[in-house]
């Protein structure tokens, strides 16, 4: 499954070469919500589980610390990680997809599939 999220974030990454997070920000690709459950039953808008688990599609180059150093997002495209479900900004394209972006502290952790 890490090879096919990872090949589905390079394949994101492409349509987003002229868009780059800022300082800590980082960009993430959530799953399709299933409207429809197992057993046949729909889930009308407005009632689907809220996802907390996204894949890393861009980062920032990092924030500046007040050194004038930069700490480097310790994330990278491709990665998987789990979100909060009242952070982030919902960003909308053109082609009707949906992306969010997050603060590198708004995220709580990075899925590590060994």
């Amino acid at each position: 499954m890490a090879a096919t999220a990872s090949a589905a974030a390079k394949q994101i990454q492409n349509k987003f070469k002229e868009v780059l997070p800022l300082l800590n920000r980082v960009l993430v690709k959530k799953p399709e919500v299933e409207t429809v459950t197992k057993g046949g039953v729909v889930i009308p808008d407005g009632m689907e589980p809220k996802l907390n688990k996204a894949t890393v599609v861009a980062v920032g180059p990092g924030e500046v610390s007040e050194t004038g150093k930069v700490i480097p997002v310790g994330l990278k495209p491709g990665d998987e990680v789990i979100l909060s479900n009242y952070d982030g900004i919902k960003i909308e394209l053109e082609n009707d997809e949906v992306y969010y972006l997050y603060k590198e502290n708004e995220i709580l952790a990075k899925v590590i599939n060994e």
